[in-house]
């Protein structure tokens, strides 16, 4: 469990009791279906507060075996419905615990859904409704993971 205080009426002025990180993978901790540099290392030192999930399309075939040996649990989803069933799934492990990361239109939902959403905007780009539906926009999924690491970043992101 990560909890986070933060200053003003995010989250109603409630701490962040964050259980969870959902990831997309194409796009967000891949690119052309390799894990970005720097993700392993920073999902091994998160994994020690929170359960990591990452849902994808997988788009290239590669998830599995990229993520081989990672603490994550892999959830790759089924054609049609994808913006839904990434909304779902962060609603059935209770979006009040969820932090979601995305880029894709897909993403949008999920990010919307999660007590906090963050864009990332790299190499994929991102959509413009999933940049309007995140808490908080990353040019990097490696600025991302540190707002988690360093939770002190999240809050001077979201204070008020």
């Amino acid at each position: 469990m990560l909890t986070v205080e933060v200053p003003g009426d995010f989250n109603g002025g409630t701490p962040l009791s964050l259980a969870h990180l959902v990831l997309d993978y194409n796009g967000t901790i891949a690119e052309d279906g390799a894990l970005i540099a720097g993700v392993p290392e920073r999902l091994a030192q998160l994994a020690e507060h929170l359960t990591i999930h990452v849902i994808t399309a997988d788009t290239h075939g590669t998830a599995a075996q990229k993520l081989a040996g990672l603490p994550v649990s892999l959830h790759i989803l089924s054609p049609g419905a994808q913006s839904e069933a990434k909304a779902d799934f962060v609603r059935a492990l209770g979006s009040k615990q969820c932090v979601a990361v995305g880029n894709g239109r897909n993403d949008a939902l999920m990010l919307q859904t999660a007590v906090v959403g963050v864009a990332v905007v790299q190499a994929e780009a991102a959509a413009q409704i999933t940049l309007a539906a995140a808490d908080v926009v990353c040019a990097s999924i490696e600025h991302a993971l540190d707002l988690l690491i360093y939770s002190k970043r999240l809050v001077a992101t979201l204070r008020n």
